[in-house]
């Protein structure tokens, strides 16, 4: 059975910091590329940030580049994202999302498993 259990998300104030995680279970974690992707009230779901596999490349949105990196950790299954200087506009849920078979990173439908969402909220 696959998983992905983000954690991490809070309330937190303009220019903070959080870091989320997401660990994987139930396929191979290792061989998968895994992103972050967010979504706003009222909003589609946008791609924030993706790692293509261990030691492999790594992508972020315009939006988010220079202040957030995501990471993984391959021996623990989980892929992480530092948030830093953190803007009200970042306010979302944060979901984990992971891709077996790779493809445009950026297009939420070519992922395979996604987990449940974590909530950010960023005051100003």
């Amino acid at each position: 059975q696959v998983q992905l259990v983000e954690s991490g998300g809070g309330l937190v104030q303009a220019g903070g910091s959080l870091r989320l995680s997401c660990a994987a279970s139930g396929f191979t974690f290792s061989s998968s590329a895994m992103s972050w992707f967010r979504q706003a009230p009222g909003k589609d779901r946008e791609f924030v940030a993706t790692t293509r596999r261990a030691g492999g490349n790594t992508y972020y949105a315009d939006s988010v580049k220079g202040r957030f990196t995501i990471s993984r950790d391959n021996a623990k299954n989980t892929v992480y994202l530092q948030m830093n200087s953190l803007k009200p506009e970042d306010t979302a849920v944060y979901y984990c999302a992971a891709q077996v078979i790779f493809n445009d990173y950026s297009d939420y439908k070519h992922y395979d498993y996604w987990g449940q969402g974590t909530q950010v909220t960023v005051s100003s």
